[in-house]
């Protein structure tokens, strides 16, 4: 028989250690838009978000979802023997564990939550079989590979791109942000909202999807005034004249393309002149590209950006508290289940989380954040693509509509993923020179291999555990 009592505290500190790794790999998202644009600096930025995913962690992170530990495996397969449910769990968080610990070593983002799946679904295929697996719910999750990226992308994509049009091409910039900021204030709130209390929530408040929706916008309604009030006074104050502003350029890119098309379909004549204009155009547009940078430099401009800057600092708050409400249950989930399990003799699956856990929990999250979350900051915040507040907001804006959509229809998807796609959709908003192709190359192979890899460390660890222990 083995020391249960050993083994409840050893659960408790590979715990510990499963929290701090997600504070160091997973909560960097929040943070690595807000750094990377310089909205904040990287210590601000961790304070705020240290202050947020432990009051999202402690107080609203105690309603688990039986995903992690009964949604993989069929949940007969854990009833056997406690014993060999209790090296299972262990095998999982410890293996989740050195997975996030040697991605965060190499500055790359992965989902805690498909780690700690991988992890499970290897020790569980072991004891129960390959036919207790739920394979279908595996092959959804690997969907989301794709589909999380690629939604989250077209989306920011297209807000950065109804920015650039909207405020940054506008003939007053300053104006045009204190027309429209109150309008992304009302839809930043409303949805931060319904993530929060909609569907398979943190809050886990049942509330019907009209009644949710009906509170969002409430709570938007509310901000936006706010922001419209707090707008009065933003003006620009010796701004200098802009010569050559982006307008400009857009519409000389434009006249490039419909040149192009001419130069493509014509003959003679024709051809040869719109060659010539051409190249005339393409000189235009790089004077007008070099000028454009100092225009960006305006006072109009830095205004602009600094406006962004205060909505990425709430949308950092917001993100913060929604990731500890929801994440924490990758670390503490399992621990609750073990400590239950030894403490009824009975295999059994938390469904609340003693609080004394749930501080367990957040106080590593906030600890990994603190002392390691700078490297995958690094990496998001800065080897992607250049980030400006405007940007920042839109990829983040395009992560939290795609989580969104996911938990209205039920899809299990990765905020990593979501935020990775947004960067990359507003990188590609510049071009595709503006993307950095061997760090997104990276980060997709340590996608594709966090199950599998998740599930063969997993597996290692359970028998060892069960050679020296059983």
């Amino acid at each position: 028989m083995i020391n249960l009592k050993f083994f409840e505290y050893f659960t408790l500190l590979i715990g510990l250690y499963m929290a701090w790794n997600i504070g160091a790999n997973d909560v960097a998202n929040a943070v690595s838009t807000s750094v990377g644009s310089k909205a904040l600096t990287l210590k601000k930025a961790v304070i705020i978000a240290g202050i947020f995913e432990f009051c999202g962690a402690y107080f609203l992170g105690g309603n688990v979802s039986r995903t992690i530990q009964a949604g993989i495996i069929n949940p007969e397969v854990f009833a056997k023997d406690i014993n060999i449910f209790i090296f299972g769990m262990l095998s999982a968080l410890l293996a989740t564990s050195l997975w996030l610990n040697l991605a965060t070593y190499f500055k790359l983002p992965v989902s805690t939550t498909h780690a700690i799946i991988g992890a499970v679904l290897g020790f569980g295929a072991i004891i129960g079989g390959m036919h207790s697996v739920h394979w279908l719910f595996v092959l959804l999750i690997a969907s989301s590979w794709l589909i999380t990226p690629l939604v989250s992308g077209f989306i920011a994509y297209f807000i950065f791109t109804l920015l650039q049009r909207k405020i940054l091409f506008a003939l007053s910039p300053v104006e045009a942000t204190k027309r429209f900021i109150p309008v992304l204030v009302f839809f930043v709130f409303a949805i931060f909202t319904m993530i929060l209390i909609f569907g398979k929530s943190a809050l886990n408040l049942n509330l019907s999807f009209q009644l949710s929706l009906f509170i969002a916008i409430c709570v938007g309604i509310i901000f936006a005034i706010v922001a419209y009030i707090l707008l009065r006074n933003f003006k620009v104050t010796s701004c200098p004249v802009v010569y050559h502003h982006p307008k400009e350029l857009f519409s000389l890119e434009k006249a490039k393309k419909h040149l192009l098309r001419t130069h493509l379909t014509s003959k003679g004549e024709t051809k040869d002149k719109t060659k010539t204009l051409l190249e005339e155009v393409d000189v235009l547009i790089e004077k007008h590209r070099e000028k454009t940078k100092y225009s960006e430099q305006t006072s109009e401009y830095f205004k602009v950006e600094k406006a962004f800057g205060f909505l990425q600092i709430i949308s950092l708050c917001l993100v913060a508290f929604a990731h500890g409400t929801n994440d924490v249950a990758n670390a503490v989930g399992p621990v609750a289940a073990v400590v239950q399990t030894i403490a009824t003799q009975k295999v059994g699956f938390a469904n609340v989380i003693p609080y004394w856990i749930l501080l367990l929990g957040a106080f590593g999250i906030v600890i990994g954040l603190a002392t390691w979350g700078w490297r995958v900051v690094e990496t998001i915040g800065h080897k992607i693509t250049t980030l400006t507040p405007t940007r920042g907001f839109s990829a983040e804006f395009g992560a939290a509509i795609t989580i969104l959509l996911a938990s209205k229809f039920g899809l299990p998807i990765s905020t990593t993923h979501a935020l990775v796609g947004g960067i990359l959709g507003v990188g590609l908003a510049k071009g595709i020179s503006a993307l950095n192709l061997r760090t997104l190359r990276d980060i997709v192979l340590s996608w594709a291999i966090t199950i599998p890899s998740c599930a063969i460390i997993s597996i290692i660890i359970f028998y060892i555990l069960k050679l020296i222990f059983y």
